[in-house]
């Protein structure tokens, strides 16, 4: 690791371009996810309730034609029960007119044989006779019409039958449609019910999307204000949140204002820091503990509310733990920057040089042989530290990741303007929570667009 002070000159020139771009923070992706779940939930459930319409007009469809059929047979009945009619009225005529024209035979020979006055009557007759014929034919013609007429009825009912039936049968694919995708959904759903029992059998814990009213009250609960960048550190009881903090406040332990400090776990709510400085639109948050009775390891993020921050920070001391692992997967699943870090670096190198023969009461020890002693502590404890991240996030299945081993003394000279002689990752830390935050939201500083 090279020294800090070519470092910090390019971290001092980028001030100004930070300010300005932390002053126009875009709106926060993962609230903006989760505001929008009540949209596609009822989205769902306009569909199921769009589905449920197509069956029953479906129904309502298939009915409708099925007597529009049962009226148009009955229409057909009625016309061919006319036409049989006027059949046998045409028939009962052109019988009529037979034996008229027999009558007018017979008056014709009677005539013949009468008076003058008997041919008269005889002329008569045959001029009514004529009528009848004439009417007979004109009953004819009507039957004959009528027959058309009913034939085109009948016709013009099977057309509306079978667009009817083509409705109904098109209504009854669509709800086949609706009704096989209803039942894939709830194939899924099932499906994911039984992946969720088994996942509770094997202790594996679920992942739980918050609601859009526990996101209101998480912006209550931390006093989230649009137009700031929220900072929340996190990690087991004693890890050394709140020196972080103070360390990131400029501030140290025991000032004014600074957050309190202390072995046993002192946070039990949230503390609020805003920036002492008012050009930073920058608010710490240190989160309560977990790994306690109080709060279990798998609800610790949801349960505090994490997904409103723009970034995290997971502090860890000794170890890496399960609540560590929760809240990566997390901070991945709702695309908030995270950054693991080691701190109190300078405790750590002191008790590997003691481990390693260091006795701090020997005054017969020379300066060079403490700094060479220094130098191997301190490269041991930076390659043991990389080493364990790394093989606790292959066994939590998590990708690959940097861990930033800090001093707070070194990373408070760092944020106060000095250049330390001994930083480790303290500049990179700063570096990249600023640039990865602001690329959240859309915003990336001059400097880091151009290196």
């Amino acid at each position: 690791m090279g020294p800090a002070v070519s470092v910090l000159p390019a971290l001092g020139a980028t001030a100004a371009a930070l300010i300005s771009a932390f002053r126009r923070p875009a709106p926060n992706p993962a609230i903006q996810a989760i505001a929008n779940r009540p949209q596609e939930e009822a989205a769902i459930r306009e569909a199921q309730r769009r589905a449920q319409e197509a069956r029953e007009l479906a129904e309502r469809i298939r009915q409708e034609a099925q007597e529009e059929r049962q009226h148009a047979r009955e229409r057909l009945e009625a016309v061919e029960e006319a036409s049989r009619r006027a059949r046998e009225e045409a028939h009962r005529m052109m019988t009529e007119m037979v034996e008229a024209e027999r009558a007018a035979t017979r008056s014709r020979v009677e005539a013949e044989a009468a008076s003058q006055t008997a041919r008269a009557d005889a002329t008569m007759l045959a001029e009514q006779a004529a009528q009848e014929c004439e009417r007979a034919r004109e009953m004819q013609e009507q039957a004959r019409k009528a027959e058309e007429a009913a034939k085109e009825e009948a016709k013009r009912a099977k057309k509306i039958a079978k667009q009817e039936r083509q409705k109904a049968d098109a209504a009854r694919a669509e709800a086949e449609k609706a009704a096989k995708t209803a039942q894939e959904e709830m194939k899924r759903a099932v499906s994911a019910k039984e992946e969720m029992e088994k996942r509770w059998k094997e202790g594996i814990q679920p992942v739980v999307t918050p609601t859009v009213a526990e996101l209101e009250a998480a912006k209550r609960r931390v006093q989230y204000k649009e137009g700031l960048f929220h900072f929340a550190v996190a990690g087991v009881a004693g890890s050394g949140k709140s020196s972080l903090i103070n360390a990131f406040r400029s501030l140290r332990n025991k000032e004014a204002g600074a957050a309190a400090t202390g072995i046993t776990e002192t946070t039990r709510v949230f503390d609020r820091y805003p920036d002492p400085n008012p050009q930073y639109p920058l608010v710490w948050y240190d989160i309560p503990g977990a790994g306690t009775l109080k709060i279990p390891d798998w609800q610790y993020f949801n349960a505090q509310g994490l997904y409103v921050f723009d970034c995290i920070i997971v502090l860890f001391d000794n170890r890496f733990t399960m609540t560590d692992v929760a809240i990566l997967s997390n901070c991945a699943r709702f695309n908030i920057p995270a950054f693991i870090v080691r701190s109190k670096a300078d405790q750590h190198i002191r008790n590997v040089m003691r481990e390693m023969g260091y006795d701090s009461d020997d005054d017969d020890d020379d300066v060079g042989s403490r700094d060479r002693l220094y130098q191997e502590a301190r490269q041991h404890f930076i390659e043991e530290t990389r080493e364990n991240i790394k093989s606790n996030l292959e066994n939590a299945n998590l990708p690959d990741r940097r861990v930033y081993i800090v001093s707070n003394d070194t990373l408070l000279s760092i944020v106060k303007g000095r250049s330390p002689k001994k930083a480790i990752d303290e500049i990179e830390l700063v570096r990249d929570i600023m640039n990865q935050t602001l690329a959240r939201r859309g915003r990336v500083p001059e400097a880091s667009t151009s290196s």
